[in-house]
């Protein structure tokens, strides 16, 4: 097969960019730092792939880190908001669309009773931590090794994904009284977290979980753990947030916490609701939601939020999953399907590598650990993945540019493309060994 070089422009413009944007990208693990050579500047996406400025193109398996489960550019999204922006880009105000996508979520996700629109994930956990504290009277907050839950200062501690992939585990510019109100647990240890809750005995306002894991790659919760953690929370007036900015509507359609049955206090979500726009969200109970200005005392505002363009997207996004529940198992019979031929190379090359996966998440780990927590996932050979990932490259299929990220598929991901993945995982792996 002929391999992919020309890369021409795509240096030309990181170039560029490193002269007037810090690291030369918008976003840490868009840097390649951890796989080697120089990012590709994407022009366009189409269905499951995506085309550069130098006219390369690649399956991909990103799906722009979750949202696109529909694949790019689905028409029905894109009339969605070519019919919006006819009537302007940005109100500053209320609008009808934003009471369609509540009552969407509402509707979906039966432990989220109120919903407030917000700009990104990040906000979204930002926004529930703010008011879980508010509405127990508490300062201190448990997160997971491994986790990633944006990149608020609180949250900082222990993160998982970009900052894992830089090497950096946390950041300079967390002050330490925000450290100091941040305590940590191994993810998938009850018994740590339970320890953590008795030395701070009615000092936690809440514990903040990616109910699975995708930012350490795709680390599955063992069985008992999530419900363990909803009993200590309802024992203890904790409040249980689960992150599901990668898992909403993605998992099932009532996201992580509807395909296992346990039901959080509050839940944030991401851009998966505006159909890949830049939103986010974050809801739970009345009695907690009624705490959040102008109801209650706690603020949090924002002046693009339930942007009526990202409401259309989401609306469409939303209606097409709540319309086609066959959906889910499409996904997931396509992504086993492809874990399943990756399994079978890896095995057939004497190799003893990891593939977890659930619905449509998954991740290869260069470790023969069973990865299921965050010491195990930093047990992969992050080398050889980099290899892994340019020789993937250069066969024309783009991975996330880090060994402690979670793939995604989307439905545009046909059979003959899942074949094509299988065989060039093959390849690359029999290159590299």
């Amino acid at each position: 097969m002929s391999f992919i070089s020309n890369f021409e422009k795509s240096n030309a413009l990181f170039n560029k960019a490193k002269s007037i944007i810090p690291g030369g990208v918008n976003s840490p693990v868009r840097a390649f730092k951890a796989v080697g050579g120089n990012p590709l500047f994407i022009n366009r996406a189409e269905g499951a792939y995506l085309i550069d400025e130098d006219g390369n193109r690649f399956v991909e398996l990103i799906n722009s880190w979750g949202p696109m489960i529909l694949g790019h550019a689905y028409p029905p999204i894109l009339e969605a908001i070519t019919q919006a922006a006819q009537h302007s880009l940005s109100f500053g105000a209320p609008g009808k669309r934003e009471v369609e996508m509540a009552e969407l979520i509402t509707s979906i996700v039966p432990s989220v009773e109120k919903v407030r629109m917000v700009n990104s994930g990040t906000e979204a956990t930002m926004a529930a931590v703010r008011v879980a504290r508010g509405f127990t009277g508490r300062n201190k907050i448990i997160k997971f090794e491994g986790c990633y839950h944006g990149h608020g200062d609180s949250f900082l501690i222990a993160a998982g994904s970009g900052v894992m992939t830089m090497g950096t585990p946390d950041s300079p510019g967390v002050p330490q009284g925000v450290a100091n109100d941040t305590l940590t647990a191994k993810y998938n240890s009850i018994e740590e977290v339970r320890q953590l809750v008795a030395n701070n005995k009615n000092q936690i306002a809440a514990i903040i979980i990616e109910p699975v894991v995708g930012n350490m790659g795709c680390v599955l919760p063992e069985q008992g753990f999530l419900e363990n953690l909803r009993t200590l929370c309802t024992q203890e007036g904790i409040v249980f947030i689960f992150d599901e900015v990668m898992t909403g509507f993605r998992l099932s359609l009532g996201g992580a916490q509807e395909l296992f049955g346990v039901y959080p206090d509050m839940t944030t979500f991401g851009k998966i609701i505006g159909g890949g726009m830049p939103v986010g969200a974050y809801g739970g109970k009345k009695e907690i939601m009624d705490c959040v200005a102008p109801a209650g005392p706690v603020y949090q505002a924002g002046t693009l939020s339930g942007n009526p363009v990202a409401m259309a997207a989401g609306i469409a996004m939303l209606t097409t999953l709540k319309q086609n529940p066959q959906i889910y198992a499409q996904l997931e019979e396509t992504t086993q399907y492809l874990c399943k031929g990756m399994m079978q190379n890896i095995q057939s090359l004497g190799l003893d590598y990891t593939i977890n996966q659930i619905g449509s998440m998954f991740t290869l780990f260069f470790t023969s650990n069973k990865v299921n927590d965050y010491e195990t996932a930093k047990t992969c050979d992050t080398a050889m993945f980099g290899k892994y990932f340019q020789a993937m490259l250069k066969r024309g299929v783009y991975l996330a540019p880090s060994q402690f990220e979670s793939m995604f598929i989307s439905t545009a991901i046909t059979k003959e493309i899942a074949d094509f993945l299988i065989l060039t995982n093959k390849e690359a792996l029999q290159e590299i060994i």
